[in-house]
């Protein structure tokens, strides 16, 4: 089945949804949509990627095929957003449901892009098959009558939920997260329908199951990959004393900034010199800004943003230590990434990070500014033994993680799944 002709269509429409962290294509799902493109580009296939707005950047030689939707979330102005919906022609049933959808909070885009995906996909049969980056749409059950169909589910949405309604405050903050999650009722009605489920973690595997409610023989996990040819470590860049580092969506409660955040207020006493640099932009006047003020600590933080994975390679390559404070993390990209570029790494133990970690990193229990303190205290304190612990910890992502791996496990199982399809 796979030869150098096969001809795949990754659908990303979930693209939009995530909140970018260093640029337009850098979000997980970015990351996920550009990196295994290209590493089955490298084996020698054919890849289509099918995206709605905002399209994800690609690797040369990757077909981008576009689907226009209004792209409301482009911005949050209700006028602009009034103008796209009236300046756009040839209006459908799609455009109208995404447009009202937004109005009362919720995000459509999923959904419509799902059924865009599907029209497309009508006319064209020359794709082998098809990956669904996490639309879990309703269209996807028809598109897997037409084409065999994997998809792939990096965590269940409704953790993201739970955190985030235990994290608000107000019953009209609360009101508009489940407006916003309301298409958490389609995907737990498709997730079970679904036929072959890829999934990045045990940790994840066990979620679905749980939140979904799908049988966990049609799951089958497969890590997501760190470009190691661009995270590694750079000996030409001095490490800054005392500079930390961490990857994190800003105001978004799962990432456990929070902790990081007061574990600085804390060691910014003992060590003067600390600063920790976020990766991520702050929402103006959010809490995370706020939070900051409060604890007094505005000189030994600072956040950068739109910043090319070169860049951001080199940021670790200049820091002593990289935390990862998360509450959850389906797959964990800043997990692997620090590892690869051989930092000390502090990372808490939940959910799929210790199956990305093994041995190599301080695990820490979540929501404990505590540990994250005393972990940092430590590694300052027996630097060149956490600095050999790190240099295992990029052997470990090389032989484990790296795309080529992960894009030779895609074919291994998507190969094996169509052979026994073929012999029935």
């Amino acid at each position: 089945f796979f030869t150098q002709t096969t001809a795949y269509a990754i659908l990303s429409g979930l693209v939009g949804s995530e909140m970018c962290i260093r640029d337009s294509f850098s979000g997980g799902q970015g990351i996920y949509v550009y990196e295994l493109s290209r590493a089955f580009k490298d084996l020698g296939h054919e890849v289509d990627i099918i995206s709605g707005p905002p399209y994800p950047k690609l690797a040369d030689g990757i077909n981008l095929i576009k689907l226009p939707g209004l792209d409301l979330f482009s911005t949050f102005n209700f006028r602009d957003r009034l103008n796209l919906f009236f300046n756009k022609k040839n209006k459908d049933f799609d455009d109208y449901y995404e447009f009202f959808i937004a109005l009362i909070g919720g995000f459509p885009e999923m959904r419509t892009f799902g059924n865009r995906a599907k029209n497309y996909l009508s006319t064209r049969k020359e794709y082998d098959f098809v990956i669904d980056n996490q639309s879990l749409s309703y269209a996807m059950i028809k598109i897997q009558e037409e084409f065999p169909l994997f998809q792939v589910i990096h965590h269940p949405i409704p953790r993201d939920k739970e955190y985030e309604l235990k994290y608000a405050k107000g019953i009209v903050k609360k009101t508009f997260i489940r407006s916003w999650y309301s298409f958490l009722k389609m995907q737990s009605k498709v997730a079970p329908k679904m036929h072959n489920i890829i999934s990045p973690s045990k940790s994840s595997k066990n979620d679905i199951q749980k939140y979904f409610h799908v049988d966990t023989s049609k799951i089958h996990v497969i890590p997501n990959g760190i470009d190691t040819g661009i995270f590694k470590p750079n000996l030409m860049i001095s490490k800054k004393p005392f500079k930390l580092i961490t990857t994190a969506s800003a105001d978004v409660p799962l990432k456990g900034l929070d902790f990081t955040l007061r574990a600085i207020a804390i060691a910014k006493d003992k060590y003067p010199l600390i600063n920790l640099v976020v990766i991520g932009k702050p929402r103006s006047g959010g809490h995370t800004e706020r939070l900051i003020s409060k604890l007094g600590i505005d000189e030994f933080v600072s956040f950068k943003t739109n910043l090319t994975n070169q860049e951001v390679s080199d940021e670790y390559a200049s820091s002593q230590i990289a935390i990862v404070s998360s509450l959850y993390e389906g797959f964990g990209f800043p997990v692997g990434e620090a590892m690869a570029c051989a930092v000390p790494l502090i990372a808490t133990d939940v959910a799929s990070i210790p199956e990305i970690t093994g041995p190599y990193a301080e695990m820490i229990a979540p929501e404990s500014h505590e540990d994250i303190y005393n972990s940092l205290d430590d590694i300052f304190q027996n630097y060149d033994h956490y600095m050999k612990k790190a240099n295992l910890g990029r052997d470990h992502i090389l032989q484990n993680f790296s795309w080529s791996v992960i894009a030779n496990s895609y074919i291994d199982h998507i190969s094996s799944i169509l052979t026994s399809h073929a012999d029935i």
